[in-house]
């Protein structure tokens, strides 16, 4: 344990053990903080096994566990509280990086200078030089008034989020109660159907098939707020928007999607749409991968997947494999070095569908890297860098020349969601996994690719969640508990060639979960019915249907059922 004295009556450290807990009390120490989360590392005490020393020697022990990243107003206010005027405190984490940056948001929420806290903090030999910019948001929220903003409007349900999770849950609203007060916030003036990106990148289909007006995708009788949401009042049922407007709710959905995280990777923002780096994964880089694939001879053509969360797990298998395909086609594939660079251990996650998958990994001759995450691209030179562990666990830096790139980046929820009082430690809409309802604010919901639920973040799985949210939301109204349960359905469908698809459809653990018999469709291999549904009938089932509230294949009685098969 090494301690860090921030004034007279507080002080941070690393993680503490029992033994420290003694140390502590003889120095004075009345109240003990723990900013840290149980779980993180194996060697790491338990919170309860210190909250028991703690009492047992006589001290105070408060939780305020946080992620740095993730650290929100809410975690200061409860981390104010928890300091107690007038008693020595102590507060400690994995570093001590976590307590330090509360201790320091908390002195400008009680209305210190920034330039004040961060010279204190110096003296004691702490940086918190980036705080200010790092929690911009959070600080706005904590040392401004968001009382005297005007309310600009006044719903009974508002819905964070146009995209296919809010649109859906609000057209499923409306069909099972007509009349329903409901508004959306959305700041975009298109609405993109993002199952069809791959198919651009494939040449498929073109841009324009997969943008219609935001407009014209919004319920009749639901009210647009052309906006973004920027903080977040649970408290006080209300939202802020940029234009310094809030809006207020008596119940509030939130689906905000999540965010593609370019800088992530060093060197990829400046690199990305030339230089032979593309992604399929933004309709802006879309058409030039198709450009690239049609234009590649001979050379090397490199597709990563990172870590997960990330929307569409089998999207970056899918540029693969229709490049490849085209390839194979115009018979150039035999001079095309393809390499899958894939973060995590495994082709795909359900393994009911690698035997399928790998027939075709080999006959396009693509070599499987695992354990490769992307950290650098040299747009200029074409070399990819990738982080890897050899076989003794040793992590090392592997350069990749290549001729083409296409990167899957790195996911994360928006920065909005990250530091609001809704996250979880993971930055994460934080809701039941059945119900969607949130984990602290009973009149919350939340679904689409911005929770974390542990299923596959794609649009077929808001085809499940947007009724089970409109279902239980309506119970609420009527003063009943959850009826509806969500089962972690969700569908991959993996174009492998012009032609055919392996149609993955799974739920949670998963366990698979087909929407159609096997006689009919078996999506564990490939077959032309799964490309007629992918390229032909699912923008139909997401316009026509998911949008309008019909629902062939999602009942009450339904989503109890495969609930309890899938428990």
């Amino acid at each position: 344990m090494q301690t860090i004295k921030l004034d007279q009556d507080f002080s941070i450290s690393d993680q503490i053990t029992v033994a420290d807990i003694q140390t502590l009390k003889e120095a004075g120490i009345k109240v003990l903080i723990s900013n840290r989360p149980d779980g993180e590392a194996n060697d790491q005490p338990t919170n309860a096994e210190l909250a028991a020393a703690a009492r047992d020697a006589g001290l105070t022990y408060q939780e305020v566990p946080v992620v740095l990243d993730t650290i929100n107003a809410a975690n200061v206010r409860d981390f104010a509280k928890a300091c107690k005027a007038g008693l020595k405190t102590h507060a400690f984490c994995r570093s001590g990086a976590r307590s330090s940056n509360l201790y320091g948001l908390k002195k400008l929420m009680q209305g210190e200078p920034a330039d004040v806290v961060i010279a204190g903090a110096a003296t004691a030999g702490v940086n918190l030089t980036t705080m200010p910019a790092k929690f911009a948001s959070v600080i706005k929220e904590l040392t401004e008034s968001f009382t005297s903003l005007p309310l600009q409007h006044n719903c009974s349900i508002l819905i964070v989020g146009g995209g296919a999770g809010g649109i859906a849950v609000a057209a499923s609203l409306l069909k099972r109660r007509p009349g329903l007060d409901i508004a959306i916030v959305e700041p975009s003036d298109e609405h993109h159907y993002q199952p069809g990106y791959t198919m651009i990148g494939g040449g498929i289909f073109k841009s324009t098939d997969v943008v219609k007006p935001e407009a014209q995708v919004i319920p009749k009788g639901v009210t647009w707020i052309k906006a973004s949401v920027t903080h977040f009042l649970p408290e006080s049922n209300q939202v802020v928007l940029d234009d310094d407007t809030k809006v207020s709710y008596e119940r509030l959905v939130v689906c905000p999607g999540l965010k593609l995280n370019w800088d992530a990777v060093s060197g990829l923002r400046e690199s990305i749409g030339k230089y032979g780096v593309t992604s399929n994964y933004d309709p802006r880089y879309a058409p030039y991968t198709w450009e690239l694939v049609q234009s590649l001879k001979s050379g090397t053509a490199i597709f990563t997947q990172p870590p997960m969360p990330i929307k569409c797990a089998g999207a970056p298998q899918k540029a693969l494999y229709l490049s490849a395909d085209y390839w194979l086609k115009q018979a150039c594939l035999d001079s095309i070095d393809i390499h899958f660079c894939n973060a995590g251990p495994v082709l795909f996650g359900v393994k009911d569908y690698v035997p399928a998958l790998m027939q075709y990994i080999e006959r396009y001759k693509a070599k499987l890297d695992f354990g490769h995450n992307l950290i650098k691209v040299d747009g200029p030179n074409q070399t990819a860098t990738f982080a890897t562990t050899d076989a003794n666990g040793q992590s090392k830096q592997r350069e990749i020349k290549f001729d083409m790139l296409h990167v899957c980046p790195p996911q994360c929820a928006p920065d909005f969601i990250r530091n609001s009082p809704l996250a979880d430690f993971g930055g994460w809409v934080s809701v039941d996994p059945k119900t969607l309802q949130h984990t602290r604010y009973s009149n919350i919901w939340g679904l689409g690719d911005g929770t974390n639920t542990p299923n596959a973040k794609t649009a077929a799985a808001v085809r499940k969640q947007a009724p089970t949210v409109a279902m239980n939301l309506l119970a609420d109204i009527d003063n009943k508990n959850a009826v509806a349960s969500y089962n972690g359905y969700g569908a991959c469908p993996l174009t492998v060639e012009r032609g055919k698809v392996v149609l993955a459809e799974f739920a949670y653990g998963g366990k698979l979960d087909p929407s159609l018999p096997n006689w009919i469709l078996d999506g564990r291999g490939p077959t032309s019915l799964a490309w007629i549904l992918k390229k032909t009938l699912m923008p139909s089932l997401y316009y026509d249907f998911m949008f309008k509230g019909h629902e062939p294949l999602v009942t009450l009685e339904k989503l109890k059922q495969e609930t309890a098969i899938n428990n």
